[in-house]
């Protein structure tokens, strides 16, 4: 049976690809994306373009603060559930606006839960983050363990948003899922995230900052993978729940740089620079909760996964020649 789905940040790198997915299986989509200057909108703007011209799609330019905006879409669209995909994004961003981005993601997430409590809307979906473990050596990271000391306001809000939507379970009984997303990347990726960034300077010839000595560790996840555990968790959601989304694999940064290089065929140049504050040391996710919750179980090796992103990133470029 198809679902409406409200999909907050849908213009965005793993928003697109959330609603194509859904309009794929004969779901309806409606998109809430504010197509903020965090970077070009123009790009965000290419990615309504596409998905405007498959069936069932409809696209809300507005900001989830707005409780008016929030109020009138419930009113015009049956929703069944929502994908909170919506956020301030970065670490290092957030440092420098700590205000700004607690506004987004804390009284962000507050307004859709209440707009999921007036509507008895009761499957929620919410996109943490692997930031809240802060700077652990022990691994992989567990749901279980204790995640009270984020090192960046970032990291805090996230937190403080899967404390927030565990109380909107308790009191309202809504279904809620948290989603703990371990590094995503794939074909669409923000420009500014560490593939994307190290895979245009790389074809440029430019030197690639590597922060630390290259030791630096994170557990990098395919798109496709975060989309399929997303939408199982829609259609799964079923009481309270935190779940780790990762590849439950980590990679040094001097070892994905490598790699990048590889696969665009091109030698890299190195120019070393210190670790920035905010930044862990290391990440790697235990899937085994959302694989026995969700079925989760990801398919794509960092090797084919930067192999699928070189690929597109040149045809993009092709594409933008023309």
């Amino acid at each position: 049976m198809s679902r409406s789905v409200l999909v907050t940040g849908g213009a965005g790198f793993i928003g697109s690809h959330v609603c194509e997915r859904l309009l794929s299986r004969g779901d309806e989509v409606i998109c809430l994306d504010n197509l903020d200057d965090y970077y070009d909108p123009a790009i965000k703007r290419s990615h309504l373009h596409h998905l405007s011209a498959l069936e069932g799609f409809t696209s809300v330019t507005g900001d989830i603060r707005d409780p008016q905006l929030l109020e009138h879409i419930a009113r015009n669209h049956r929703i069944d559930g929502i994908i909170h995909l919506a956020a301030r994004a970065g670490v290092r961003p957030s440092i420098q606006e700590p205000a700004l981005y607690v506004d987004v993601n804390l009284n962000g997430t507050t307004q859709l839960l209440e707009m999921a409590r007036n509507h008895s809307i009761d499957h929620f979906v919410f996109a943490s983050s692997s930031s809240v473990y802060g700077d652990r050596n022990e691994v992989p990271f567990r749901e279980t363990d204790p995640v009270d000391q984020p090192v960046s306001p970032y990291a805090a809000t996230k937190k403080a948003g899967e404390v927030i939507c565990h109380a909107f379970h308790h009191l309202h009984d809504i279904n809620i899922f948290c989603l703990r997303y371990f590094t995503v990347y794939g074909p669409r990726q923000r420009p500014e995230m560490a593939i994307h960034r190290f895979t245009s300077m790389i074809q440029q010839g430019q030197a690639i900052p590597m922060f630390g000595d290259g030791s630096m560790e994170r557990d990098f996840t395919y798109i496709d993978d975060i989309v399929t555990g997303t939408i199982s968790a829609l259609d799964r959601v079923s009481g309270f729940e935190i779940l780790n989304l990762g590849n439950h694999r980590s990679i040094r940064l001097d070892g994905l740089i490598e790699l990048i290089g590889k696969s665009c065929g091109l030698p890299v140049e190195i120019d070393r620079l210190p670790a920035p504050a905010g930044d862990v040391s290391r990440t790697c996710a235990s899937i085994d909760k959302a694989n026995q919750l969700l079925g989760y179980s990801p398919q794509t090796p960092i090797e084919d996964g930067v192999e699928k992103f070189v690929s597109w990133f040149n045809a993009q470029q092709q594409k933008n020649k023309c």
